[in-house]
């Protein structure tokens, strides 16, 4: 995790991440996670690195992709979590979730950082329970309040 403290940006509330094939985009960055991350830097004053290696010759250099799978999963198994093994599962979820509450699928695509709108649907799997919620746009039309078709308005009249 190559996350340094610039690529916060609190004004626009976006964190840049560095994508496969160095490819940078921005993802969303949460008033909560604003506050914790704040609290964490005055306390550990870290340098280079948000979220520097503690081991000796990996001094100031970012957390391995390993140790971020194990506190992942240490964290996934102390919370009684039996389901996402894999760190890859957050992504997933972060999509997912962004899809049931009504975000644009155009705009998930941006935040993931794909480039092509088909990679970003394979992630989104929508619930049959979201599903069933979603009303039948005949069910929209609101017969009582409808407007007859006025004879005197149509393409045909002649003035």
């Amino acid at each position: 995790m190559n996350l340094k403290p610039e690529h916060i940006n609190s004004k626009r509330m976006l964190i840049k991440v560095k994508g496969k094939g160095k490819k940078d985009r921005y993802t969303l960055l949460s008033k909560r996670l604003l506050v914790e991350l704040r609290s964490y830097y005055r306390k550990y004053r870290p340098k280079t690195y948000l979220f520097p290696s503690s081991f000796g010759k990996k001094k100031d250099q970012p957390l391995s992709y390993n140790t971020i799978r194990f506190v992942y999963e240490d964290a996934r198994r102390t919370a009684g979590v039996n389901r996402g093994a894999g760190i890859h599962t957050l992504r997933h979820s972060f999509a997912t979730h962004l899809l049931e509450a009504g975000y644009d699928i155009r705009k998930i695509q941006v935040l993931m950082g794909h480039t092509k709108l088909t990679t970003t649907m394979i992630y989104l799997h929508v619930s049959r329970e979201t599903l069933s919620k979603i009303l039948s746009p005949l069910d929209l039309i609101d017969n009582k309040h409808a407007k007859k078709e006025d004879s005197n308005d149509g393409p045909n009249h002649k003035t």
